[in-house]
Formats: structure tokens, sequence, C-alpha cells
């Protein structure tokens, strides 16, 4: 699904790019929100990336850390999404959140109520289809289904050590847990 240039979305966060090394920016509820980027993080996201790309036709694609605008008082900025790979190669600045077959993010200290719960009814709003929420400090997976307005209706909690696997319209995708780095506070 190729979108012609004035159908762009346009994205707020673009103002502050390079402004805040070290951090994610985001809109969350009509604030612009700054999470601090962790090594855990990041060693998730890298490992989600190439796991997912290994069990993935070549048809899909990946962003990182891209605005995705949701409305005028969010614009977020998914930890992983898979779109289309034509999609992903036109390398925007901003995608529509239609787009998005996928969608992960990693928990960090300062994004727990938006990770589960903004996220999730945001997310599900707009009818993506699977959103996973890996938390390295709880060291679990959260998988959520069936969107709807109020949120996802199906959700499972997966413990790291075990095999995250969804069946999705783009294939199977399965995630040995053990393989993610936890944080050493984990559970204390």
């Amino acid at each position: 699904m190729t979108r012609p240039e004035n159908d762009r979305p346009r994205s707020r966060l673009s103002r502050f790019e390079d402004m805040f090394p070290g951090h994610r920016t985001e809109i969350v509820e009509g604030a612009v929100v700054l999470t601090p980027l962790r090594p855990t993080d990041n060693s998730t996201v890298n490992t989600l990336w190439s796991t997912l790309a290994a069990q993935l036709t070549d048809q899909w694609g990946f962003l990182s850390d891209v605005a995705v605008p949701f409305d005028g008082d969010n614009e977020f900025c998914p930890d992983l999404a898979v779109i289309p790979e034509a999609e992903a190669d036109r390398n925007l600045i901003a995608y529509p959140p239609d787009l998005i077959e996928l969608v992960i993010e990693v928990v960090s200290p300062s994004s727990v109520r938006n990770d589960y719960e903004v996220k999730d009814r945001a997310y599900a709003r707009r009818g993506i289809p699977h959103y996973l929420i890996f938390d390295p400090y709880k060291a679990q997976c959260t998988t959520l289904w069936n969107p709807g307005p109020d949120g996802y209706q199906g959700r499972d909690v997966i413990p790291y050590g075990e095999t995250v696997a969804v069946e999705t319209r783009i294939g199977r995708v399965r995630v040995d847990t053990a393989e993610l780095p936890v944080d050493p506070g984990a559970g204390a």
C-alpha cells in the first residue's frame, strides 16, 4: 500500500530530533515524554528484530523508534513494529498506525503505565492485531490480541524462559525468551 506524497503523516516529534540524545521522545496523552535508553532495552529490541527477521518473509519490514502519530494527543515511537517492506523502504519520518501488523514495546522503569495501559488502548483502538510487551524488569512477556475500543480482549503472560508463540496474519512468530536479557534487579 503506497501512499501519495501529500498523504504522509506529519510528525510533531520531528522538531525534537537530536535535542535529547540518549532518550526516546514520544507524545503520550498530550505530554512530551522522554524515556532514557538502557542497554537491556536496546539488547532486547536487537534480539527481537533478529529473531523476527529470520521468521518473516521479505514482504515485511521493521520500524524502531520511528514516529507513529495516532491522534492529537498521542504520537508513539514503538520499540519495534512490523509493516510492509515497501512502506519501510520509503524511509519516512512518520508512518500511519494502520500499516502495523505487530507492535512490540520493551518496558523501561519510566514507561510502565504507558506500555501497559495507554498504548494497550491506543493500539487496540486503531486495530493493530497483536501487541507484545517484553518486560525485562518483571522477566515476562505479555501478549495481547483481539483489539477492541477499550483495549485488547485477549491477554497472556509468559514468563521469561518459555517460548512466546503468536499466530498472526503475517505468519507464526516464535520468541525464545530465555535468550532475552533480564534487569539485574528483576524480581527484587
